[in-house]
C-alpha cells in the first residue's frame, strides 16, 4: 500500500477545500492551492470562503494543527489532486483551460512516483488531455499514456460526488469511482482515497469514470425535464401538477420527480452538455432534456408578466414602474449559498432588466453578486409585504414555514400549491 505523508490540492472551492480539510483531518499533511488571493488568506486564518456546513470549524481545527496550509502555487508533494473547474464555452464546448493551468503549474514539482488526480467533472478524454499537457512540460519523466504500467507518473480520474450541505458526510460514507489510466494508478489511488473513505473504491478506466460522472447528472437532467415539461402542460390543461405528480407517484413503479424553475448548480446544468459536445449525433434525449431544463426559466418569467398584468387590471392607478416582485431564493437548491448557474438568479436577473423593483429574499448570503442590476435589493423575509407579485424560486426552510404569501404569487416549487 502507497502511503502518502504530504497531498497537494489545486482548487479550494466546494469540492478541493473540504476534500483538503478531510485528508488533513486523518492526519495527512496537505497544501492547498487557489489562484483567489482572498481565498488563500481566509484559510490560512483558519477561516472559510464558502458556506457549508461544519466546514469552517474542520479548517479552523487542521489549520492551527499546521495540518493544512494555503498558497497561490502548488509545490513538491506525494500526490496531487485537481478540483478546478469546468464551464463549456458559449457553444456549449467543454473549456479545460483551468485543467490545462493546474496540469502546467504543477508539472514542474513531479518526481517519479507521483500520483495525481484529476477530481474536476471533465468530458471523456479529459484524464488523457491532462496526462498529454504534463508529459508535454516533463519530456524527462514517463507517462501511462507512453509505457503503461511502468510509468514514473501514476494518473487517474476520480469524479466527486458529493451533495451541497452534506459534502463532509458523503465525502467519507459515499462510494467512490476510481478511473486509473492503467491498473497500478487506479491501485494508488485507492490508496490514497482510501485514508477517509469509508464507502467502496470502485476500480474503472479513466474514461468510464469520466463518463459515470456525466451519466449520474445526465439521468437526473432527463428525469427532472419531465416533470419540468409535465408542470407547463399541466399549466396548459388547467391540472395541478403537484397533486398529479402526488397520485402517479402512488404507483409502485412510478416516481416522478418535483417541477422547478429550471436546473442549477455547476453539475447538472453543464455535465450533459460534455456527453453532446462529443456525441452530438447520438445524444438526442440528452440534449432535449437540457434544453427543455433551459427554457423553464423564461416560462417562469412569461408567469411573472401574467400577473404583472392581472395585478395593473385589478389597480388601474399603478404602471409597470410602480410594480415590486419579490423573488424568493436566488441559490440554485434550498438551504445553501451557492449561486452557481442557479435558474433562481438568472430569473432575478431578467426581471431586473424589465425595470421592475426587484426584492431578492436570500436568507444564505449577505451581499448579491457584483454583476446584478441596482435595482435589486437584497432583502429579508419579513420585507416580503412590500411587494405586489410574489415569486418562490427555491424551497429555503425559511419559506417552508410561510402560510402565505399574498394574492399575486407565482410558485415554482410547490409550497403553496401542494
Amino acid at each position: 500500500m502507497q502511503k502518502f505523508k504530504h497531498i497537494c490540492v489545486i482548487g479550494l472551492g466546494y469540492i478541493g477545500l473540504p476534500t483538503a480539510a478531510t485528508f488533513a483531518a486523518h492526519g495527512v499533511k496537505v497544501t492547498g492551492v487557489d489562484v483567489n488571493p482572498h481565498a488563500v488568506d481566509l484559510i490560512n486564518q483558519g477561516k472559510v470562503h464558502i458556506v457549508e456546513p461544519d466546514l469552517d470549524a474542520l479548517v479552523r481545527d487542521v489549520v492551527a494543527q499546521q495540518k493544512l496550509s494555503a498558497q497561490l502555487s502548488p509545490v513538491a508533494a506525494d500526490a496531487y489532486i485537481v478540483a478546478v473547474p469546468t464551464p463549456f464555452k458559449d457553444n456549449y464546448e467543454p473549456d479545460l483551460k483551468y485543467i490545462e493551468s493546474a496540469a502546467k503549474a504543477l508539472a514542474p514539482h513531479l518526481v517519479k512516483g507521483n500520483l495525481v488526480i484529476l477530481e474536476s467533472t471533465s468530458p471523456v478524454g479529459a484524464t488523457e488531455q491532462m496526462a498529454a499537457w504534463l508529459s508535454e512540460a516533463r519530456p524527462d519523466l514517463s507517462f501511462p499514456q507512453q509505457t503503461g504500467e511502468q510509468a514514473d507518473i501514476l494518473i487517474a480520474h476520480c469524479p466527486e460526488r458529493v451533495l451541497p450541505g452534506k459534502v463532509l458526510q458523503e465525502l467519507i460514507s459515499n462510494d467512490r469511482i476510481v478511473g486509473g489510466m492503467t491498473s497500478r494508478c487506479s491501485q494508488a489511488a485507492i490508496d490514497l482515497y482510501k485514508v477517509f473513505v469509508k464507502g467502496d473504491c470502485i476500480e474503472t478506466n479513466a474514461r468510464t469514470a469520466e463518463m459515470c460522472k456525466l451519466t449520474e447528472n445526465s439521468f437526473r437532467d432527463v428525469n427532472i425535464a419531465f416533470a419540468n415539461e409535465l408542470s407547463i402542460i399541466c399549466d396548459k390543461l388547467d391540472i395541478n401538477v403537484w397533486e398529479l405528480i402526488q397520485l402517479a407517484n402512488r404507483h409502485p413503479r412510478v416516481n416522478i420527480l418535483q417541477p422547478g424553475p429550471g436546473v442549477g448548480g455547476h453539475c447538472i446544468a453543464v455535465d450533459p452538455w460534455f456527453i453532446v459536445s462529443k456525441t452530438p449525433e447520438q445524444a438526442r434525449l440528452i440534449r432535449t432534456a437540457r434544453e427543455v431544463n433551459d427554457s423553464k426559466p423564461e416560462w417562469v418569467i412569461d408567469q411573472v408578466k401574467i400577473k404583472i398584468a392581472e395585478f395593473l387590471q385589478a389597480n388601474p392607478e399603478k404602471t409597470i414602474k410602480d410594480v415590486t416582485v419579490a423573488c424568493y431564493g436566488l441559490a440554485f437548491k434550498p438551504d445553501i449559498d451557492d449561486l452557481r448557474e442557479s435558474p433562481a438568479l438568472n430569473i432575478t436577473k431578467k426581471l431586473a432588466e424589465q425595470g421592475l423593483n426587484i426584492l431578492a429574499i436570500e436568507p444564505n448570503i449577505e451581499k448579491l453578486p457584483v454583476d446584478m442590476p441596482a435595482n435589486i435589493q437584497l432583502t429579508q423575509l419579513k420585507d416580503k409585504d412590500k411587494a405586489d407579485i410574489h415569486l418562490v424560486l427555491v424551497d429555503h426552510r425559511e419559506f417552508k414555514k410561510l402560510s402565505t404569501i399574498g394574492s399575486y404569487y407565482i410558485d415554482t416549487k410547490g409550497l403553496f400549491l401542494g
